[in-house]
């Protein structure tokens, strides 16, 4: 496993629980939030988005190691957060603009200026298809390149998020993708750790889609135990530390899957859990902003305890 010195050590032990666990709350979103927050003009909504994240960071980074940002969004939201929290910065413009899905970074930043902002590790998101063409996978591995160079001029950690998919398949939740996408993932992690690419840790999808799981779903393309193996296959290829990505799953779904992660013999270190605990918060909080809050703070709190709880049972320190 990768051994940290100096300012990326103090960074990730910012990042971490006391036991080395990364349980980090994401609320980076800015596309599928303005889509969450509708009937307001756009200079209404965006304050909307604004308040909403402010208060997610004030109410819940007191039961979070860490909460992940964007400097859109997420400036205020940087003030109100607990002062114990470890601060992830996006770097990365949301969504995509083009078929091949190719990353870009945020117009006015760079390592440096998020560090500035208080940033204790850069985190970039990468569509990647292992089945691509050549050239349009040796332009993103040249991407990813040139970010962890900065992040290590910066001794800055290196998260970098991986989403997979299928140029040929739409849907991405389909049974039809759920039979590749165990070598999918587990692909994009063999390549991805690799040492040029200077990633400190790996955000990951978990290797299946756990509804298509034998005893998780009505319908499984995996028996319970070959998704074990993925599971497992997964933890064995990373030389980093990885983490899971809740992937806008339901709370006790997610619960479940690391669960399940434990039992196949994971070693993952953590979580970056996003819309699995604020989700059901955005709409009482458009309503009438006092509702929101108090859903936050009861069963927003509940949530994340829950996982806490969870992550103190089956996930692995990376120190």
């Amino acid at each position: 496993m990768k051994e940290f010195t100096g300012k990326k050590l103090e960074r990730m032990k910012k990042l971490s629980t006391e036991d080395g666990v990364i349980a980090a709350l994401a609320i980076d979103q800015r596309g599928s939030m303005r889509k969450m927050v509708q009937g307001f003009d756009d200079k209404t909504r965006d304050e909307k988005i604004t308040e909403f994240k402010s208060c997610v960071s004030k109410i819940l980074t007191k039961y979070s190691s860490s909460i992940l940002l964007d400097p859109i969004y997420g400036l205020e939201a940087i003030k109100t957060k607990d002062e114990n929290a470890g601060l992830l910065m996006s770097y990365e413009i949301t969504g995509y603009r083009d078929k091949e899905r190719n990353p870009e970074l945020l117009r006015g930043q760079s390592v440096k200026r998020l560090a500035d902002l208080g940033a204790d590790a850069i985190k970039i998101l990468l569509y990647y298809d292992v089945d691509d063409t050549e050239e349009n996978n040796e332009n993103k591995k040249a991407f990813v390149e040139r970010v962890g160079s900065e992040c290590a001029y910066y001794e800055m950690p290196f998260f970098l998020e991986i989403i997979t998919y299928d140029q040929k398949i739409e849907d991405s939740k389909s049974k039809e993708f759920a039979k590749i996408k165990p070598r999918k993932v587990n692909e994009a992690v063999r390549e991805f750790t690799k040492d040029v690419y200077n990633v400190d840790c790996l955000k990951l999808e978990v290797p299946v889609n756990m509804n298509y799981v034998e005893g998780y779903g009505d319908d499984f393309v995996y028996t319970a135990e070959e998704a074990k193996k993925y599971f497992k296959e997964q933890s064995d290829l990373s030389t980093v530390p990885f983490i899971f990505l809740s992937a806008g799953v339901s709370s006790e779904m997610f619960i479940k899957t690391l669960e399940f992660a434990k039992e196949s013999g994971s070693k993952f270190n953590g979580v970056l859990c996003g819309r699995a605990t604020w989700r059901n918060a955005v709409d009482p909080f458009i309503q009438d902003e006092n509702k929101g809050i108090e859903w936050l703070e009861e069963e927003g709190v509940k949530k994340i305890s829950e996982l806490n709880d969870t992550l103190k049972e089956t996930a692995t320190p990376w120190m």
